[in-house]
């Protein structure tokens, strides 16, 4: 036998056999094509028209003007509820407002009626445009009804990828606008910082300006004395220690209590009355709490404070003595 007719044989059925198969796969594709168009699509487009329709635009949030929500919804039907589920789709009403929207009347009616294909369906087709309605609410910063329409769209489907998609949306808007509070809430507290140093700074200025005018003051007023007198006055007696002129302790140099992080955390104001030893140093010592409001919040802070304070001492006979004062302390947020 001549192998070279076998293999030219052999060859020319391979290339007729090419054409042929590609011939099948075009007729298949056709076939697909024109099952989607006259059966798969025509079936969504009934299921659809029966639920009331398709939304063509991504949904936008409920209008202020919407219908109120129907009377005794509890007591409706299956088809009540698909009427009003269907009419809700028309106004894009898919999770708003709360109580008159599509998917709480299809899910009323899955709860009446498990199984209810008409209602399986639309919540299936709509479920992208709702969730597209959820991030708009979103990114309008307004995280309850964000919640409340996440929170829904998890009873219609509640594996559905696109929920963890918005969760991790919302709860990355919630950090944004906690860290954008809480920069404000610093910067309101650095300029009520700012004036309170101011403040004390200006006291402790005047109260160190009035205390230099007493005691010009006092030594104007001194006669002068002569050798003779000065040697006699060297040695006071008794009687004349008791009526040697005394000055107070003053202020030459206060501290700003610091606002204790968890009470700023939790909001929250309140003062501290403390009690104090001026040392004849100017420093001040036995700090005590006398009262508080609330209780030990920011008993510590208060007498950190204090501690710091500085004073020109109180003289008795222009000897630098003890003394003790108290004070209130202003804990403030504003």
């Amino acid at each position: 036998m001549d192998t070279r007719n076998t293999l030219h044989s052999r060859r020319r059925s391979r290339g007729a056999f090419r054409p042929v198969a590609i011939a099948i796969l075009v007729v298949i594709g056709l076939l697909a094509i024109a099952a989607w168009f006259l059966i798969v699509r025509p079936y969504q487009a009934q299921v659809l028209a029966d639920a009331g329709g398709h939304p063509s635009t991504p949904v936008a949030a409920a209008t202020a003007n919407a219908a109120p929500p129907p009377a005794n919804v509890q007591a409706m039907g299956t088809s009540e509820l698909l009427s009003e589920a269907g009419k809700a789709v028309r106004e894009q009403r898919l999770l708003a407002p709360a109580g008159n929207n599509a998917f709480e009347f299809y899910l009323r009616v899955l709860e009446k009626q498990p199984g209810n294909q008409v209602a399986t369906d639309a919540l299936r087709e709509t479920f992208p445009f709702a969730a597209t309605s959820a991030e708009q609410v979103i990114n309008r910063s307004d995280f309850g009804e964000a919640q409340r329409q996440i929170d829904l769209l998890a009873k219609a489907d509640p594996t559905n990828f696109t929920l963890t998609i918005l969760r991790s949306k919302l709860d990355a808007q919630r950090k944004v606008l906690d860290k954008q509070q809480q920069l404000v809430l610093d910067q309101q507290k650095a300029q009520e910082l700012a004036q309170q140093k101011e403040a004390a700074d200006k006291l402790a200025a005047e109260q160190q300006a009035a205390q230099a005018a007493q005691v010009a003051a006092q030594q104007k007023a001194q006669p002068t004395r002569t050798p003779q007198r000065a040697a006699t006055d060297a040695t006071p007696t008794p009687s004349a220690q008791d009526n040697v002129a005394t000055t107070e302790a003053v202020l030459v140099k206060g501290a700003t209590a610091r606002y204790p992080p968890s009470a700023m955390r939790a909001q929250q104001e309140g003062w501290v009355i403390v009690s104090f030893m001026i040392d004849p140093d100017g420093r001040t010592s036995h700090i005590d709490v006398v009262s508080s409001e609330p209780r030990r919040v920011f008993d510590r802070a208060a007498i950190e404070a204090v501690a710091r304070y500085e004073f020109t001492p109180a003289t008795r006979g222009g000897v630098p003595t003890a003394s003790k004062q108290q004070q209130r302390i202003e804990f403030k947020l504003r």
